[in-house]
């Protein structure tokens, strides 16, 4: 509730038109010939369990869920609802008898609660701050106890009046690919499959942007003569076509513009997928694989915290460094400077700068998604 006052209607009976009985023409509104019901009810007197059938109708949706309803109350095909049941059933049945096991030890015990904690642990962007922090000191502390290592993970909010964008000079690309390996870095992307949030493609001078005919993993010297390069990733569309697919809700728009993925929630439906018109989604066919010495252990629970089999990941515009007032790791190892990151409502910022001064375009802006991802050339 927002603090107003709000008024509910409860449809208690009380308009109900009471019927004339006196059409048969016997003249009489009681009694007489026998074919007359029992007079309607006018006392308008409703039984408790009534009254609270008609408060809880009202009411739906007004009450805050916790993360068991969340889990269950969600729209699913009944393949992934039984999935979804038979993972929460092995997780409860594994905890409780890890618990009230004689041997198990107090590790173990404590893994297995919190294994159940995050099972049933609500959509993050309908959390509290409160439980947001819970959820990201049982991942931490799962972490320590799986692997014997320690991490920092955050759960840092969009701050007011910022609102990320970014430009790519294609003047500038030489095609080095040296933000592609930053960005697989930085977010724990995995290395069994080589999976990018990045593409460079390569296109031959003269021909237009055809990206059917693009070179996307060339292993020649660059810059090859007679191409350039362009980069693409997730736009981070203010109106993005992927949120409004997801059947559970777990990608959105945060305020900062970025669009960000619940790990947690995603039930790899893979509709984002084919939705976003500009490739920017990946998905999950394995559990992420990356050896323990190169783990970045700076983490964010919305950006490059280790992900589980089966979900949807994507370029985050790094917002375990963005909301912390660092660049993008991509931005950061471009060797030419041809990328570039910055608050959008800063008059002031380099990104401002090439918005107003450069002849800067977009891709498919007819599509309305109205990305915050700019091209220009020099």
């Amino acid at each position: 509730m927002d603090g107003k006052k709000k008024w509910f209607t409860l449809d208690l009976g009380w308009n109900r038109k009471e019927s004339d009985n006196s059409a048969c023409g016997c003249g009489k509104s009681t009694g007489g010939c026998g074919s007359h019901s029992a007079p309607p009810r006018n006392d308008y007197s409703i039984s408790a369990e009534e009254f609270d059938a008609a408060v809880e109708d009202t009411m739906a949706g007004e009450v805050q869920r916790d993360g068991f309803q969340q889990v269950f109350d969600v729209k699913m095909d009944r393949r992934t609802a039984f999935r979804k049941l038979t993972a929460s059933l092995m997780v409860g049945a594994g905890a409780v008898g890890t618990s009230c096991s004689m041997v198990a030890g107090e590790e173990t015990k404590e893994k297995a609660q919190i294994d159940w904690e995050e099972q049933f642990k609500g959509n993050y962007k309908l959390m509290t701050q409160e439980e947001r922090q819970a959820t990201v000191d049982r991942l931490v502390r799962s972490y320590q106890l799986r692997k014997k290592e320690n991490i920092k993970m955050t759960a840092t909010d969009a701050s007011e009046d910022v609102l990320f964008g970014y430009a790519f000079n294609i003047s500038k690309c030489q095609g080095y690919m040296d933000c592609v390996s930053a960005c697989v870095k930085e977010n724990n992307q995995d290395r069994n499959s080589e999976m990018q949030y990045i593409r460079i493609h390569e296109m031959k001078d003269g021909e237009g942007f055809k990206f059917n005919k693009a070179d996307d993993n060339y292993y020649h010297e660059v810059p090859a003569e007679g191409h350039f390069y362009m980069g693409t990733q997730c736009f981070h569309c203010d109106n993005p076509p992927c949120v409004d697919v997801c059947p559970v809700e777990a990608t959105w728009r945060e305020k900062d513009g970025l669009v960000v993925i619940d790990y947690d929630w995603c039930i790899g439906c893979r509709y984002c997928m084919a939705a976003c018109p500009y490739d920017g989604r990946r998905f999950n066919w394995s559990k992420p694989e990356v050896p323990e010495e190169e783990v970045n252990k700076n983490q964010h629970y919305l950006g490059n915290r280790m992900r589980k089999k089966g979900v949807m990941e994507k370029c985050t515009f790094c917002v375990q460094r963005s909301r912390s007032g660092k660049d993008p790791a991509c931005v950061e190892a471009c060797p030419t400077g041809a990328r570039i990151f910055g608050n959008l409502l800063d008059p002031d910022s380099t990104i401002r700068w090439v918005l107003e001064n450069k002849k800067v375009f977009r891709l498919k802006e007819d599509l309305g998604t109205e990305p915050k991802f700019w091209y220009f050339m020099d």
